[in-house]
């Protein structure tokens, strides 16, 4: 089982947004059967068998096992992945594209930014998964507290420069057997912590 599966096609995103779908894909990331699914969901097994139908046909969830008891066949299913994420193909025409965004300081240019990642790097797993191959990356996730506003321009300038020199060292555009690898900051404030409603009586 894929750790996080990359939905792509507009009809198996919606199937799984389904909420009794989403329900069995997060049950199915341990193998079931359609009867044990039906009676830990508290629903019939016949509407069970349907949405599991549906997903299967899509590519969300595959036999697991199957195992013969008198003249009945029992099918264990398992999803195909433990998550999953939308990718902007999944939108057609009216996805997010980088390209249509003038600001490049807005918070819109940063979501079309990850937007673009998630189904760019979606589709190099999904062709190194089918070529048996590692697909490498590079991530660093790292929380930064900014005295003040003038200080975190200050670091935006300095981490700027500090790119611009790292990428004219490496960078060389005639490399025979080369391959360009694409390159994204990102940084926005955390969300503040939630505050619960205070009680009405």
């Amino acid at each position: 089982m894929a750790s996080i599966g990359v939905i792509d096609d507009p009809a198996a995103a919606t199937v799984a947004l389904d909420p009794v779908r989403s329900r069995l894909l997060a049950e199915l990331r341990e193998p079931a059967s359609a009867a044990a699914l039906a009676h830990r969901i508290g629903l019939p097994r016949q509407k069970v068998n349907y949405h599991l139908r549906t997903l299967e046909a899509h590519g969300l969830v595959h036999v697991a096992s199957e195992k013969r008891w008198g003249g009945l066949t029992e099918r264990r299913l398992a999803a195909a992945a433990s998550s999953y994420v939308g990718s902007p193909s999944a939108m057609g025409p009216v996805a997010v594209d980088p390209g249509r965004e003038k600001d490049r300081l807005s918070a819109s240019y940063l979501i079309a930014l990850a937007a673009r990642a998630v189904r760019e790097i979606g589709d190099l797993l999904r062709r190194a998964q089918a070529a048996g191959k590692h697909l490498a990356t590079l991530s660093v996730d790292t929380v930064i507290r900014f005295r003040s506003a003038r200080e975190r321009a200050a670091f935006t300038e300095e981490l700027t420069e500090a790119i611009q020199r790292l990428v004219a060292k490496y960078h060389d555009e005639a490399a025979p057997g080369g391959r360009d690898h694409r390159l994204v900051l990102l940084a926005h404030p955390l969300p503040r912590p939630t505050e619960p409603n205070p009680r009405k009586d």
